[in-house]
């Protein structure tokens, strides 16, 4: 099933399990240190169990059905990181292309193991080496708020998608509705971020274990007790309640994920609505659940 490549990789290097074409990385919509960085947080976290992938899928991919993808799809991964989502896929759908610009593509040859209907591909949005019009379904999933022109990196996206095909991702949001103590948090974790971003890579893992500790875990205990208590309505208000059920692994890779990446973006619900419309989407849903805002739209 799987498509040529449109063009010549610049070298193919042997990973532990397959091997991978790797293409030129360049380009005007990239941003070389945020690259690196995700890159080195990948290689850290990369030993998902297949219960924390499930549960994850189970709130991101809650809006499609088996008309969107089935086992006749032809999938696209932009943006793979360590591959958890291709490895939760691959079993659902025909064959998987999985691309990262990063050394996280080494992460997910491992974690993808010999799962046979993937490919890995060392690529960036400028350089996807597909034609267009060629993918069933295409995926980025907490990518694109990190590239410096998310709607031109969404628009390379959706070009690879087939007439009547879709494309899903996933966009952090800018807190729209949320309370003045929430966004005041929020205000407060951007400063941190701001600086924690710019140290060595030794340094910002330590501190954004800490922070694991010192800031998420307080939260996430006190929306445990919560629930435990039956007040889940109260519970689901506190800051970081996305959290209450998630592992101290996932945490720790989440803080260094918010706190160590020097470019992000966020949007309101309107305008992850323009973002898809302007690539020529239709048939549109934004979930109105957790994590906001993950979407999915049909090409026309």
């Amino acid at each position: 099933m799987k498509a040529p490549y449109n063009h010549a990789p610049l070298e193919v290097i042997a990973g532990k399990n397959r091997q991978i074409a790797v293409f030129s990385t360049d380009g005007d919509n990239i941003e070389p240190e945020v690259v690196k960085s995700f890159g080195e947080e990948w290689l850290k976290f990369n030993d998902f169990s297949d219960e924390t992938i499930a549960e994850g899928a189970n709130e991101y991919f809650d809006i499609l059905n088996n008309i969107i993808i089935n086992k006749n799809s032809y999938v696209l991964d932009i943006g793979c990181g360590t591959g958890r989502w291709t490895k939760f896929l691959s079993s659902k759908v025909g064959f998987i292309e999985a691309v990262d610009p990063s050394n996280a593509i080494f992460a997910a040859d491992k974690l993808l193991g010999k799962t046979g209907n993937v490919r890995l591909t060392m690529a960036s949005t400028d350089n996807i080496p597909f034609d267009d019009d060629t993918f069933d379904f295409v995926m980025s999933i907490g990518v694109l708020h990190h590239i410096p022109d998310t709607q031109q990196a969404m628009q390379d996206c959706v070009k690879k998608v087939k007439r009547g095909g879709y494309f899903y991702c996933y966009l952090y949001h800018n807190l729209e509705n949320m309370n003045w103590f929430l966004k005041g948090l929020f205000n407060v974790s951007e400063t941190l971020r701001k600086v924690i971003s710019k140290l060595s890579s030794p340094v910002k893992r330590f501190v954004c274990d800490v922070l694991a500790v010192v800031v998420y875990m307080p939260f996430i205990i006190w929306v445990r007790v919560l629930m435990a208590l039956g007040l889940k309505k109260l519970a689901m208000k506190m800051p970081l309640s996305g959290y209450y059920n998630k592992s101290f692994f996932v945490v720790r890779n989440d803080s260094l994920d918010k706190f160590g990446t020097a470019l992000e973006q966020r949007f309101s619900k309107q305008e992850v609505d323009t973002l898809m419309k302007n690539c020529g989407l239709e048939q549109i849903v934004i979930s109105n659940g957790s994590p906001r805002y993950h979407t999915v739209g049909r090409k026309k």
